[in-house]
């Protein structure tokens, strides 16, 4: 019989259903998976195995009993750790938040739970979301799975890693310019990042609060699928909530691309990606036209401008919402507390890490009397220009293709002091933030070094089931398949 941890989500969920398995069995199959290989990639901050064995044993008690379970009966999920799980830590991999427990769960924690998921541990990440290599942690760094001398992307990188090493058969991310694409561009999964406003953002710890959205990471199109349609949906706690119906019906798995128009951007310019990259998006294009498709060229002229514009408008957001952080409520407090301002200044100091405290100010600037406007105001003018040629170029389209990141993922250490260097690796993975977009990154095949390259699709507001059916029909073109994953070995 095949390892369990070896299996989708979809057919572990149909076994439990079944009665088959055991969710218990389930659970302690993907723990024990855990425990072998999570030493040498260290996706995990922190695992909750009893409280994972306890809500798999009442699975099972509830499934004998005659009880139908939900879609995701008995399967482990790993959670990024800025999402609130009840009575969990919750530290965003920050000093600044040590000691804190979240009292209540995320909505679509809760909604995991009642499709029948069993969450089993967070996942590291950049501090606050804030990186796109997963080496920001205060606690630790991720090494991608495919080659530990390399990062897994972030911030989501935890979550990608756990589900590239088959620890997890989904997990959790938030993307917020690319937090859970480029991670999964860079571990070889899928990674979905929905509308703004599909999935409920209560219970995320907000980095910039009209960017963030939650989503799901997973080895195929068809997991990512089964997750969304478990925790979309309408939430009267989140006031940026959509009251759309939810987005998933049975058409969208025909995996039929003829006649589908895809998007080939003329912005981007092929001298600016590497020779595997550049091979590689050529390549997915051509096995588009074979599937039937027409690929159609759009321009959207503000592309050059997306980095620059994310990188105001998230950090002043950032310098906003991480001004709750004092010292006073939760959370990390100085020693050095003689005065008010001591207080606030000792605390953030030794809880933030550099490139937060680099954000902040950054934000806090250009939010200041004299250059709000200069900055801010004129981030948002170009927003709003990038939103509408996005959205004029997706009426000529069904969805708009390019590479999820200009390069495979680079080596540890080898962007840390080079800040800008780092921010540029969002360079197509940001505009589908800034315009509220949902985007998908699958991998399409592998660079000369055996390292995961990633294509990225682009759809219409709340058309994440048109997405996916393009996604699955790439998929099932593509060199990669799901079944390839890195040759990790127990350590």
């Amino acid at each position: 019989m095949t390892d369990l941890w070896q299996l989708s989500a979809r057919e572990l969920a149909s076994w439990v259903r079944q009665g088959e398995v055991s969710a218990l069995d389930v659970t302690e199959s993907f723990l024990e998976r855990i425990a072998a290989v999570d030493g040498a990639v260290r996706a995990f901050i922190r695992l909750d195995v009893e409280g994972a064995s306890s809500r798999a044993e009442e699975l099972d008690r509830r499934r004998s009993s005659g009880e139908t379970l939900g879609a995701l009966a008995g399967v482990p999920i790993a959670v990024k750790d800025n999402i609130a799980v009840a009575d969990w830590p919750l530290t965003c991999a920050s000093r600044v938040l040590e000691g804190y427990r979240s009292p209540f769960s995320a909505s679509a924690i809760e909604r995991l739970l009642e499709a029948g998921a069993v969450p089993v541990g967070q996942t590291n990440m950049d501090e606050f979301g804030m990186g796109s290599s997963c080496e920001g942690s205060a606690f630790f760094r991720t090494h991608n799975p495919w080659n530990r001398d390399r990062v897994p992307g972030g911030s989501s990188g935890g979550s990608a890693a756990a589900v590239a090493a088959r620890m997890v058969p989904l997990a959790l991310g938030s993307d917020t310019g690319g937090s859970i694409r480029q991670p999964a561009a860079f571990c070889g999964v899928v990674g979905l990042k929905p509308t703004y406003g599909r999935v409920s953002r209560w219970g995320l710890v907000a980095f910039a609060s009209s960017l963030d959205q939650i989503g799901p990471i997973a080895g195929d199109v068809e997991d990512a699928a089964l997750l969304l349609a478990a925790i979309e949906g309408h939430d009267e706690r989140d006031s940026t909530s959509s009251v759309r119906p939810p987005s998933l019906g049975g058409a969208w798995r025909d995996g039929d691309a003829s006649g589908l128009r895809v998007g080939c951007l003329r912005e981007i310019e092929a001298a600016s990606l590497g020779d595997d990259v550049r091979s590689s998006w050529e390549q997915a294009l051509r096995r588009f036209e074979e599937r039937g498709a027409r690929i159609v060229e759009v321009t959207v002229p503000s592309l050059e401008a997306a980095v620059a514009v994310y990188y105001v408008v998230a950090n002043c957001e950032a310098s906003a919402n991480l001004a709750r952080y004092d010292g006073v409520r939760y959370g990390h407090r100085t020693e050095h507390d003689r005065s008010l301002e001591a207080l606030y200044s000792g605390s953030r100091s030794e809880g933030f890490g550099p490139e937060v405290k680099r954000r902040i100010l950054l934000g806090t600037f250009a939010l200041s009397s004299g250059y709000y406007d200069a900055y801010y105001g004129r981030a948002r003018a170009v927003q709003e220009r990038l939103r509408q040629e996005l959205f004029e170029a997706l009426e000529q389209v069904d969805v708009l293709a390019m590479p999820t990141s200009p390069s495979a993922a680079f080596a540890l250490g080898e962007r840390v002091e080079d800040p800008l260097a780092m921010y540029l690796s969002d360079v197509y993975t940001v505009p589908a933030n800034l315009a509220g977009l949902p985007a998908l990154a699958l991998p399409s095949s592998l660079d000369s070094e055996g390292l995961p390259l990633s294509l990225q699709l682009l759809g219409r507001p709340f058309e994440e089931a048109a997405l996916l059916r393009v996604g699955l029909a790439f998929e099932q073109a593509a060199e990669f398949s799901a079944h390839q994953r890195p040759g990790l070995e127990a350590t």
